[in-house]
């Protein structure tokens, strides 16, 4: 109802208030934080004077701080967005945008989009297809690698500085055990995140030591995200707690994986961080990932609980919010539990599909996707799409691929994740290593042997663009003649998919075992 609200927001919901033309009604947004106004044109964008610890917007002179910071921060994901910070003045008990009274208020005046084109928006009607999560991957990538870092935003990735922001959610959750979350839940959210600390410590010190931790968003869910003017832009970064932002980049990445599988599409999420991980070549940051896609969850449970105390939020909102929080707790929970790794080889010539395939079963099982081709040209140091010389394509440099594709696929199958090794594995001695290092770490391990007609496999070849990999038609009979035979032991791992037939069919009874 309007009369619970502010008076300032209700003279902001009535169009005299603007210096411009509005489209009527003026919608109004709230969440624990803010109050976003949207008028047509523009959105206004008002903090509420809370302070919930970990967000302090308590006294005018922080609003402030917080709103000309939230303008400066936002440039670098949707500059064209964020235009000024506007003062609201007050005189003779009437509120102004700008004016020469008291100030009393500022909002940050952004650049209205049709809502349509938020990501949560598009996901909602169907229209958040693959090759968005996979380009927004692309673009995410790009944003960590402009992003800062400096021996103080490195600090933050301290096992110490990490565990604040955490102990903090829990507890400021108590409250709420028993009516959005069980006890068994939070002590055993709890217990996961506490002995991850203490068992991972030099991973936390690679994680510094590599530069992982910068100046990120923060705040990377699906309503933060928009397709807008045909780009993807990355907006509402976090601006007023540095335990937010200066962060692990897999902060970000696991924020944007978690709410797509919140909603139900574990395929998308998939599409989304193998596309950002394959870009990156950060496949460490996948052992981080799941204790921030449990963080990530848990803090969306939380401040949607604080809407339960919110005396301006309906009995209908609250009753929706506690069912929301119920949810986020539990996937939040969820996230913490132990599960099965598995190896999946792929093999095959240049050109008879093994990527494609790859990706198709990478989506339905939520595996992870190393392709030999990014593993080789990051070892290389030279981006994806450049055409690889000579010089990266030796037996030595080979070996060195095959060696770090197989090692960082055991790392993560022991951690628990399914994982495609993407390469042609035509040699004997390679498969056999894989297996070998699968059966000693007692890992499941299968062989999927893509095959197709040479003719198909040349075409294909001759019509490929865009792609990473650097194979061309004239490589492939010297790959005939080099292939080495499945061994009979080989043969009780493998699978033949004729890639010109529908490999749904041929893999149902695989992805079926494998889920």
């Amino acid at each position: 109802m309007i009369s619970n609200l502010p008076v300032l927001i209700q003279q902001m919901l009535q169009p005299g208030f603007y210096p411009h033309a509005v489209a009527e009604p003026i919608e109004l947004i709230q969440t624990h934080a803010s109050y976003v106004l949207l008028t047509g044109d523009y959105v206004y964008k008002i903090k509420k004077p809370v302070n919930f610890g970990f967000l302090d917007y308590s006294t005018l002179e922080k609003r402030q701080y917080c709103t000309n910071e939230e303008l400066r921060l936002n440039q670098k994901g949707a500059g064209e967005l964020y235009l000024e910070v506007l003062p609201i003045t007050l005189a003779e008990e009437k509120y102004y945008l700008g004016g020469t009274g008291e100030i009393v208020e500022y909002a940050v005046k952004m650049r209205q989009f049709p809502q349509n084109f938020l990501f949560s928006e598009l996901f909602a009607h169907d229209k958040l297809k693959e090759m968005h999560l996979e380009e927004l991957g692309r673009i995410v990538a790009e944003y960590h690698k402009k992003t800062e870092t400096n021996d103080y935003i490195r600090s933050f990735g301290e096992v110490s500085q990490i565990k604040l922001s955490f102990e903090e959610n829990y507890q400021q959750s108590i409250k709420y055990i028993g009516d959005t979350q069980t006890e068994q839940q939070f002590r055993e959210t709890k217990e996961y995140t506490d002995k991850f600390f203490a068992e991972n410590s030099q991973l936390f010190t690679s994680r510094i030591t590599n530069n992982y931790i910068r100046q990120c968003h923060g705040d990377l869910h699906l309503r933060n995200i928009a397709y807008w003017h045909d780009k993807i832009m990355l907006f509402d970064c976090i601006e007023f707690n540095e335990f937010f932002r200066f962060v692990d980049v897999m902060y970000d990445v696991a924020f944007t994986v978690m709410d797509i599988e919140a909603r139900g599409r574990n395929d998308l999420a998939n599409a989304f961080l193998n596309t950002y991980i394959e870009q990156t070549g950060d496949w460490e940051g996948l052992q981080v990932l799941p204790l921030y896609l449990s963080r990530q969850a848990y803090v969306r449970a939380k401040v949607t609980s604080f809407l339960l105390d919110d005396v301006n939020i309906s009995a209908n909102a609250k009753e929706a919010a506690k069912k929301t929080a119920a949810a986020y707790y539990r996937q939040a929970w969820e996230y913490t539990k132990a599960k099965p790794g598995q190896i999946i080889l792929m093999s095959g010539l240049s050109g008879s599909g093994k990527s494609t395939t790859a990706k198709y079963l990478a989506r339905q099982i939520g595996a992870i996707h190393l392709r030999s081709d990014a593993v080789r040209k990051h070892l290389a140091g030279i981006p994806l799409l450049q055409r690889g010389g000579n010089e990266i394509y030796t037996p030595e440099m080979t070996q060195k691929t095959y060696s770090k594709l197989l090692t960082l696929g055991i790392t993560l199958a022991n951690q628990g994740w399914k994982v495609i090794l993407d390469a042609k594995y035509d040699r004997q001695h390679l498969r056999q290593e894989a297996i070998n290092q699968a059966n000693q770490h007692q890992l499941p391990i299968k062989i999927i042997y893509c095959t197709a007609p040479v003719e198909v496999l040349q075409e294909r070849l001759v019509n490929r663009t865009g792609d990473i990999a650097d194979a061309t038609s004239d490589l492939l009979f010297s790959q005939l003649n080099q292939a080495e035979a499945f061994t009979e032991t080989e043969k009780t791992y493998l699978k033949i998919l004729d890639t010109t037939k529908s490999k749904e069919e041929q893999l149902q009874e695989l992805i079926l075992a494998t889920k």
